[in-house]
């Protein structure tokens, strides 16, 4: 049962015992029957910036959960870095919403993240999800097209990227949900259906601090799988896979901060549009703040596609 699962990881006295979570850090012999490696498709796709090389991907389906694919930390160090940076400096601003759009507390003139520089540990802390692209109605789950933003290049080529690898050549990037998470924080049990195209995947990032991610089945009868997802891992959710239960109920504080130390060469491939950004990245002063606040939290991105192909707009339909 979902929610029995959540509730057992959830607790903080008696503390859950870790030993039954799926570790794609050491897959346990036992548990090979419960996962299989899946291997990329072969193409001609050159490194994107942020990634490592493909041929270094570990790449994972829980067979169980068909469609549930987890890969191992594709992610170079200043890649880490640069998400980091573009979701607390810039995704986090308007035009953009935000659940501190309702409580009014950052002025029109004013940027969250530069108004959190003055040790305003309170406001820091506050800021708990934004939406890019489709922004996502949190009381009717429905998508219009008056409630539509620009959806944000880096991301949306980022993610078609990783699409092409996994064979979803014809994937667009339309809605994103960016999760803010401190070490109290939970994500219910829920399913996500509210796109158009749900024969789309799912593509889930996540950086900082490390969660359990619950993956159940199509129903909260059905039993879910516990999974620990670190800094750097994604996590896709396509086919039956889809539209399974899923939440967080807790997130652990660990002590490899791999973001902390750049890499050797970590300046290549990086497109012109995306230098402004990397030198924050590469100045060890600039970046602590960044890196600070991924001490003591965990950021998830969460990219959907909303139409079918060949469509423009929800309203018109296919252009």
């Amino acid at each position: 049962m979902f929610k029995d699962k959540f509730k057992y990881y959830k607790s903080k006295n008696p503390t859950p015992e870790l030993g039954r979570v799926l570790n794609f850090n050491s897959v346990d012999p036992n548990t090979r029957n419960k996962v299989q490696k899946v291997a990329l498709p072969v193409q001609d796709v050159p490194v994107f910036f942020g990634f490592k090389p493909l041929e270094s991907w570990e790449v994972y389906e829980i067979i169980d959960r068909p469609g549930l694919i987890f890969i191992k930390n594709p992610f170079t160090i200043l890649g880490q870095r640069y998400w980091t940076v573009r979701c607390l400096k810039d995704f986090s601003n308007k035009p953009n919403k935000s659940n501190l759009d309702s409580a009014k507390k950052i002025p029109d003139n004013k940027d969250w993240w530069e108004m959190c520089q003055n040790n305003n540990v309170l406001l820091l802390n506050k800021l708990r999800w934004v939406t890019l692209g489709y922004h996502h109605n949190w009381d009717t789950k429905v998508y219009s097209e008056s409630n539509r933003g620009k959806f944000p290049k880096d991301l949306q080529e980022m993610a078609s990227f990783l699409a092409t690898t996994l064979g979803y050549s014809r994937y667009s990037a339309e809605a994103a949900i960016i999760n803010y998470y401190h070490m109290d924080s939970t994500l219910s049990g829920h399913t996500d259906h509210s796109e158009r195209n749900l024969a789309a995947p799912l593509f889930s990032f996540s950086f900082g601090q490390t969660a359990i991610f619950l993956i159940g089945g199509p129903t909260l009868q059905d039993i879910a799988i516990p999974l620990f997802i670190r800094s750097g891992d994604i996590v896709v959710m396509s086919k039956e896979s889809r539209l399974c239960y899923h939440g967080v109920p807790k997130i652990l504080q660990v002590d490899n901060r791999m973001w902390c130390s750049l890499e050797q060469g970590s300046d290549k491939l990086v497109p012109k549009d995306y230098k402004e950004t990397v030198d924050i990245c590469k100045d060890e002063n600039l970046w602590k703040p960044f890196g600070s606040y991924l001490t003591h939290s965990r950021i998830n991105i969460n990219v959907r596609q909303v139409l079918f192909e060949g469509e423009k707009l929800l309203e018109i339909g296919s252009s």
